[in-house]
């Protein structure tokens, strides 16, 4: 029986991390696929969320940076964001671009868009919580928010990070149905609600990457 010596146990062991680091870097490509795949159904269905989910992505990816997060919570995050108004693919797109006031079933059909978009994800393998974070980016601190209510440190950090982030996206761009607040709106709202409706750490990340001109979309 031959036994290895400790250089070709060493080289048996570069050939394995080499091949775990090719299937890691497939996994990541079929995975950066399918989220893409689903973006462009959002942007076929409706070509006004498409849009406000990519620029919520970048403001993510400049938030989740500047709080200097792992790189896998930063994975999540863009995953996530990139995606995470794909319930509204269940939704009329009359309601989803009326141009007046929403009725109370109407409003509660948009409401229901987090938990769409978890259905639709949670049956996906993610390495990371991209299912939970989309269901849980309309909960608030205060524990007003939806689909569930949830409190403070029940919302994940990255979904608290992508809360802020559409809301300023949101307030800072111009709708079917109504003008943009503008920016200064946007930053006077998470600023205003800080710890109350959005976490602080996140709030105070948004405002300097503005304050310091370090992002723009």
């Amino acid at each position: 029986m031959k036994v290895q010596t400790s250089e070709e146990t060493y080289r048996n062991l570069i050939k394995v991390e080499a091949k775990l680091q090719k299937s890691v870097a497939k996994l990541q490509k079929s995975l950066a696929g399918t989220i893409q795949a689903l973006a462009n159904t959002v942007e076929m269905r409706d070509p006004y969320t498409a849009a406000h989910q990519k620029r919520v992505a970048q403001l993510v990816l400049a938030i989740a940076r500047h709080m200097k997060l792992s790189e896998e919570k930063i994975n999540a995050l863009l995953f996530a964001a990139t995606i995470h108004d794909l319930g509204k693919i269940h939704i009329p797109s009359e309601i989803l671009s009326k141009p007046g006031r929403l009725t109370q079933v109407e409003l509660d059909m948009i409401k229901s868009h987090p938990q769409a978009g978890y259905e639709v994800l949670k049956g996906i393998e993610f390495p990371w919580q991209v299912a939970k974070i989309v269901l849980q980016h309309h909960e608030r601190m205060d524990g007003s928010g939806y689909p569930q209510g949830l409190k403070k440190g029940e919302i994940l950090l990255e979904a608290r990070i992508l809360a802020v982030a559409d809301v300023v996206e949101a307030m800072s761009s111009h709708r079917p149905y109504r003008a943009a607040p503008g920016m200064d709106k946007a930053l006077e709202e998470i600023v205003h609600n800080k710890g109350k409706l959005y976490d602080a750490w996140v709030v105070d990340a948004c405002r300097a990457l503005f304050r310091s001109t370090k992002f723009t979309w």
